[in-house]
């Protein structure tokens, strides 16, 4: 066993450390989230994904002088 873990001892260390970086951009991503920080650009037009975010509707209804979104 302590054979094994003396000539494994480098894929252990560097799959701890990927583990942990992961782990870090995880909760980092979580925290964002719930603080309600967001990657969006704000440019609706060249989103991909304007109709999952809810904010395309906000957008498209006040540069259409709307009161109300539309979604």
């Amino acid at each position: 066993m302590l054979t094994w873990l003396s000539a494994n001892l480098i894929n252990i260390v560097l799959v701890a450390v990927l583990a942990l970086i992961v782990t870090l951009l995880i909760r980092g991503m979580i925290r964002d989230r719930r603080a309600g920080k967001s990657s969006c650009g704000g440019s609706c037009a060249s989103c991909g994904a304007c109709g999952s975010c809810g904010r395309c509707g906000a957008v498209n209804a006040a540069q259409a002088g709307d009161s109300v979104p539309r979604s």
